[in-house]
């Protein structure tokens, strides 16, 4: 039976940690909660990412605090997701930023994600008042900017689309620091619902070409030292390859979602089972696996009654709501098709009218169908990154490796 709700036993707040990674460089970190970075400069303080409710943002003004009576000048959103967000206004910044992109999901997703968020884990936005609001930032930029806190530049940079379309990390180069937000973890699994898994791994180039020497992710410890960052880098794109090979395998094998699930389940417990939120994301990241192995570029928005019918195909759990959730047919009517009928279909159809059913009566996809390239950088030339950005050329590594490829190949022939 999978778990429709976090059953950690981890008391969010509870153990924080308070690390310095480099000069003026800080993560905080806690049981249960997402990561915020800090930044001291001379003229201020950046904060990156605000966590999950203002209560628990308190609780890093307070280790701020202890370093600096230097204004919040800035808190950078590192994407859309309310356990990241919600905190904002607690540091009084004079600036809230993020992307183009982020605000773009903020607006037609956000109200949803938080309604989703607060049911999946209550103990996270606990205290929460009821009628919270997304944090809409005040600053918005499309790929790059940089910002003088004295003393130190800070780099904010759309890397491409990768955990969300619109996510930003945060390079200080005078340190060595990157800040990488939910594009790496390091002891939890990624959360994929929202992801562009084929993109994913070029972003993850792109943060090894800066050779930063510590890393903050988006849960837990942060990785300092250059190996223990290209460890992080290298587990997150593992997981990331490897639930997106073996949902492709199971597509192309014209299986429906329940088999991929099981197949994807066999192919990443061996190795990432034990870790954080292993089992509370799965069945969400695997149903994005397979929507995207189908062909459908943009991510389906997360609905509570979208995620009551997925858990419903899968084990048969009830939803998130007292009684009976409503279907939602036009999201959920292939969760126990074969995958082959699908293509089928889409190609009787055409491909791009088959992903706007799927994606129910949200206009979201179709409007980024019909975007601007400008909308969705993908070069680093068009993020304006300087030659002491990028420390050596990127070489994206989209196409699974051979052993990659077989390691599938077997996971799936074993479930089968």
């Amino acid at each position: 039976m999978v778990e429709m709700t976090n059953r950690s036993e981890a008391v969010p707040g509870e153990n924080e940690r308070f690390e310095e990674l480099g000069r003026g460089c800080y993560a905080y970190s806690a049981d249960g909660c997402s990561n915020t970075g800090v930044v001291i400069g001379e003229k201020g303080v950046l904060i990156v990412d605000a966590q999950a409710t203002p209560a628990l943002a308190e609780k890093v003004l307070q280790k701020v605090r202890e370093l600096t009576d230097k204004p919040i000048k800035q808190v950078v959103l590192t994407h859309f997701h309310s356990d990241n967000t919600l905190g904002a206004l607690a540091f009084e910044p004079g600036e809230v930023i993020a992307s183009d992109l982020t605000r773009r999901m903020m607006e037609t997703r956000g109200v949803e994600e938080i309604r989703v968020a607060r049911e999946r884990d209550a103990a996270l936005f606990a205290g929460l008042p009821g009628n919270t609001g997304v944090s809409i930032p005040s600053m918005t930029i499309a790929s790059s900017m940089t910002i003088d806190l004295g003393g130190l530049d800070v780099r904010l940079m759309h890397l491409g689309r990768a955990h969300t379309m619109g996510d930003l990390v945060v390079w200080v180069p005078q340190s060595g620091v990157i800040f990488a937000g939910d594009l790496v973890q390091k002891a939890a699994v990624p959360y994929c619902g929202d992801a562009h898994l084929a993109d994913w791994p070029r972003a993850l180039d792109r943060i090894t070409a800066f050779r930063p020497t510590a890393l903050m992710p988006g849960r837990g410890k942060s990785a300092i030292g250059a190996q223990a960052v290209a460890t992080a880098v290298e587990t997150t794109r593992d997981f990331v390859v490897t639930l997106r090979d073996a949902a492709a395998a199971c597509v192309e094998q014209s299986l429906g979602l329940k088999d991929t699930f099981q197949a994807v389940r066999d192919a990443l417990a061996a190795r990432f089972g034990s870790k954080a939120d292993f089992e509370f994301h799965l069945p969400i990241s695997v149903a994005r696996a397979y929507d995207e192995a189908l062909g459908l570029d943009q991510p389906q928005i997360w609905t509570r009654e979208r995620i009551a019918d997925l858990y419903d195909a899968l084990d048969g759990t009830a939803g998130l709501s007292e009684g009976e959730p409503e279907q939602v047919a036009a999201e959920m009517a292939v969760a126990d098709t074969p995958a082959s009928e699908v293509s089928e279909e889409a190609s009787a159809t055409g491909g791009e009218a088959q992903a706007s059913d799927l994606v129910s009566d949200s206009d979201f996809a179709a409007s980024l169908a019909l975007g601007s390239e400008e909308e969705q950088p993908e070069d680093s030339e068009d993020m304006d990154l300087s030659a002491d950005d990028i420390v050596e050329d990127e070489k994206p590594s989209d196409t699974p490796a051979p052993e990659e490829k077989a390691a599938a190949d077997k996971v799936l022939e074993d479930a089968r």
